[in-house]
């Protein structure tokens, strides 16, 4: 499954099957429609029984599909159970309105209008039980892994200031901060476990399933053989950046160093990959310029009316290697924007933009016309956004290993649009540059197109347009 496999580690294997246990809820749902659609007539009950394990997954497959658009496979987003119920309801919405474009394409795959709305609803209620049932169990302390820190200073601290609501540390639980040496501590005194004890009795005591190694000087300061007892006896040892890439999808600039981008796997450039990514972006480039183009026509005609000017605009942006090309789009702002020549930042209620631009900003229908841009090579369907050369320059000298994003080719959507609201400042570039650089080491097909359907939500949802 698309969503599941681009995480490693742990949180797969759950994701996995979470994803497995609501496929076989689906297909069981809609073994139970069939029995109860066709309860009266055993003939018909036979002959479907006889075709439903072909066409029975197409439904299940569908649901979790429209689920993963809506995010529900994300394992670095945590919902509310409000939130979670809106989600399913759409994305059983979704599912069912893509399988009746499936039925009509291909009539063979067709199991009755009836079994469909009996097996959608039951589906839900199996689905939402599980769900809910999930719910309960993250929030219960003894089911979460036991982690403790090894180091006490301001590298350790990142954990309670990255990760310090509830809903960030549903999966663990830290049972303490471990000081190391003459190191300075950062964290809180109620947060520490007293010191000089073996750090494998420590563990043992603790109860602990999983150390994380935060010190804030490596050399010298570790003890390595305790550490090697403890990766002995089962316990699970794991880096800071590490876990922050796992249990946020990001990599901490503040704590990462080249050795631990270098060392810790990703970054594929291989040729298999940059040929599975091209095919990917002419397929997924092309199929949605066949579905968008009646849009595009009409937002072409609402620019050319509302405002004199050309109904595109087309900027520089610094693309794969540092190297510019010309990015397409619609005019979404008025002709004398930049009347001083000097780039600016867009900005929440930007007074620059028309009426029909904040419409198709905030719905992403300006973004179309960078289709063309994918076609001819100079982008990819998912990737970092491409910034104007100004704004490069500025960034690449204030913040570290910010180049590095632009050893793959920008996108149209990314994993960063997906977990952060639109840039306007440094802060902001540094804090997409985090996710970013998630993508960048773990780029694949399969993360490719689950960034493809989560899009989705971000679109419905207008989420992070300015």
């Amino acid at each position: 499954m698309a969503v599941i496999t681009a995480f490693p580690g742990r949180i797969n294997r759950i994701m996995r099957l979470v994803w497995f246990a609501e496929l076989s809820l689906l297909y069981l749902a809609v073994l139970v429609a069939v029995w109860l659609r066709y309860l009266d007539e055993p003939d018909n009950l036979a002959v479907f029984m006889q075709t439903l394990p072909l066409r029975a997954p197409l439904l299940a497959l569908s649901i979790t599909a429209a689920m993963a658009a809506f995010g529900l496979y994300q394992p670095h987003v945590r919902h509310g159970w409000i939130d979670l119920f809106l989600r399913l309801g759409l994305a059983f919405a979704l599912g069912g309105a893509a399988l009746s474009v499936v039925y009509y394409l291909v009539p063979q795959t067709y199991i009755g209008r009836g079994v469909v709305a009996i097996s959608l609803v039951l589906g839900f209620l199996l689905v939402a039980g599980l769900r809910l049932a999930l719910f309960g169990l993250l929030n219960i302390e003894a089911l979460k892994r036991r982690i403790l820190v090894v180091g006490a200073g301001d590298n350790a601290d990142w954990i309670n200031r990255r990760l310090r609501r509830r809903s960030d540390r549903k999966s663990f639980t830290i049972v303490g901060y471990l000081p190391i040496g003459d190191q300075k501590v950062t964290v809180g005194s109620d947060q520490l476990v007293p010191a000089g004890r073996d750090l494998r009795e420590l563990a043992r005591d603790l109860g602990v399933n999983e150390i994380v190694i935060a010190p804030d000087e490596r050399r010298g300061s570790l003890p390595m053989d305790e550490i090697l007892g403890c990766a002995q006896n089962g316990i699970s040892v794991i880096d800071l950046p590490g876990f922050f890439e796992r249990e946020a999808g990001l990599i901490k600039l503040e704590v990462v160093d080249p050795s631990s981008l270098i060392f810790s796997g990703g970054f594929d450039h291989s040729l298999v990959r940059r040929l599975n990514k091209r095919f990917f972006d002419l397929a997924a480039a092309s199929a949605l310029l066949l579905l968008a183009w009646p849009a595009m026509l009409l937002v072409a005609l609402a620019v050319r009316l509302e405002s004199p000017g050309p109904v595109l605009y087309h900027q520089v942006r610094v693309g794969e290697g540092g190297r510019s090309f010309r990015l397409t789009k619609f005019r979404s702002m008025r002709t004398d924007a930049e009347k001083n020549g000097v780039a600016q930042w867009a900005t929440t209620n930007d007074d620059r933009t028309t009426r029909v631009g904040r419409f198709i900003r905030q719905t992403r229908l300006d973004e179309l016309p960078q289709l063309f841009n994918v076609l001819i090579g100079d982008m990819s369907f998912v990737g970092p956004r491409p910034e104007r050369p100004q704004f490069v320059d500025q960034l690449n000298d204030a913040i570290r290993y910010y180049p590095v994003r632009h050893s793959v080719k920008p996108g149209l959507t990314g994993w960063a649009q997906l977990r952060y609201p639109y840039g306007a400042s440094v802060e902001d570039a540094r804090e997409k540059l985090t996710f970013d650089l998630f993508y960048v080491k773990n780029q694949g097909l399969i993360f490719d197109m689950m960034i493809l359907l989560q899009t989705v939500e971000v679109v419905l949802f207008r989420r992070g347009a300015r």
